[in-house]
Parts: structure tokens; sequence; C-alpha cells
């Protein structure tokens, strides 16, 4: 079987770093290309990182992007016009990146998803179910835990979770997201969906939905515990990319969730 030539942008960075080292035990992917925003003088695997350039992704099938938004918009740019199919693990996109993200997928494939995990999707899911099921009467919030290096908050994952929310109750995430807190012990329901964020330590990821009525409290939860569940998630989602017209993709068209 011919192998798929594989790019990975933020090639530095932890999941960039992550990678590199599932690619090269994955026997589907052949690394062709490693990109960088700074200049990197060393080798991996036998490749040397460049910057984001038509150059630098001509040999490429797909490309694997776990960067920055603005990494990412510069990437899809490219990836648009040499017709190349992308896969956004990045997170904390505005609603203005969002449209574009839509809009470059009518001429290319793009899957994108706040978070590679399996176990992850299927919370979403839940998340929808539980929702929709429990209706109004219940209040909703998200608690997450990331490592200290994490910038953005809500993490893409609590958004991806938010969204779950927003869909069982049949309303927009943007018009239901409350307030934002950051390493904080505890944070109060809402009539909308309030987020608490903390950022310790060298956490992989943490993610708890609470459901609460005020007579009883309903939990939804999930815990990562190596980093190369979303590595080896974001190459399946590669390779069944590699088969799909342009158009949006999630996780979940990947995993069928009815």
């Amino acid at each position: 079987m011919k192998k798929i030539n594989l790019a990975v942008t933020g090639c530095m960075g932890r999941m960039g770093r992550q990678l590199i080292k599932s690619s090269k035990s994955n026997s589907n992917f052949k690394l062709v290309s490693l990109t960088e925003n700074i200049k990197i003088n060393k080798k991996f695997n036998g490749i040397k990182p460049e910057p984001n350039t038509e150059v630098a992704f001509k040999k490429s099938d797909i490309i694997i992007d776990f960067t920055i938004p603005k990494c990412t918009m510069e990437v899809l740019k490219i990836a648009s016009k040499l017709k190349k199919r992308v896969v956004i693990g990045t997170t904390g996109f505005t609603q203005k990146e969002d449209k574009i993200i839509k809009n470059y997928s009518k001429k290319i494939p793009i899957l994108k998803a706040g978070n590679m995990s399996l176990g992850v999707n299927l919370l979403m899911y839940l998340t929808e179910i539980a929702s929709k099921s429990l209706g109004d009467n219940y209040l909703s919030k998200i608690f997450e835990i990331h490592h200290k290096h994490k910038k953005d908050y809500p993490s893409g994952t609590a958004l991806m979770l938010g969204k779950g929310i927003a869909v069982g109750k049949n309303k927009d995430l943007y018009n239901l997201i409350g307030k934002k807190f950051l390493n904080k012990k505890n944070i109060p329901y809402g009539k909308k969906i309030n987020f608490n964020s903390i950022r310790k330590g060298e956490i992989i990821g943490e993610h708890e939905v609470k459901f609460s009525s005020g007579k009883e409290i309903i939990t939804l939860n999930h815990e990562a515990f190596d980093r190369r569940l979303y590595s080896d998630g974001a190459l399946t989602a590669a390779k069944w990319l590699m088969k799909k017209k342009p158009g949006l993709y999630s996780m979940r068209d990947l995993l069928n969730f009815s």
C-alpha cells in the first residue's frame, strides 16, 4: 500500500514532537515535511524544519496542524492553493476564524477537532444526550485542567463539550457561553454555561461536565494519561480524510456517532 506523505506544522511543540514519534511507528505514513516559525538548525527524522511555504507542503498529501490560530490561517491559505488536505487540532479560534475555516473547506477537505480522543468525542455525544434529556430545568457548568504551558482557556475540548450542551438544547454555543474563570476552586452554575479552567503542573487533560437541578447533580468526565492518545487520533483522522471530498469534518463524522 502506498504511504501517505505527511507534513507536520509546529514540529517543536508538544503535539508536533509527539506526531513525529507516532508517525514513525505508523506504517500508513511517510513524514516528508516539518515546519516551524523559528529557525531550527538540526534535523528530525532526517528532515530539517522550515517555514510554512508552498515549497514546504508541495510533496505532502496531508498536513496535520497543532499550532496557534494565526499559524493555522497561514497553513490553510497555502493548503487551499495547493489542494492539500488538513487535519486541525489547533484550538482557541474566534467566531470569525471559524467562518474562515468553513470557507476554506469548500475547496479542500478539512477535519477540525478540539480533541482527537475517541473517549472525549464519546463524552461530547453523551453530553448532547444528557442536555437534551434533562432540558432547561438543569443548569450546567464545565471544568477542565491542563498543564501550566497551555495558554488558551477554556480549552478547545471544554468548548466542544459546551457545544454538546448547546446542541442538546437546540441552541447556538456562542449564545450560551457564560463566564470564563481561571484557576478558581469552584464556580457557580448559571443560566448560561460557565467554564472553570485550571492550569498547573504537566497534566495532559481532565474534563468534567456537571448538570444540576438543585436537588441532584449529574457528572460526566474524562481523564487523559498519555499524549499519544491525541497523536494517534490525529493520524487516524488523516488517513480517513484522504478519501473525503472538500468539506468540514469532525471526529464525530469519523466515529459515525448517530
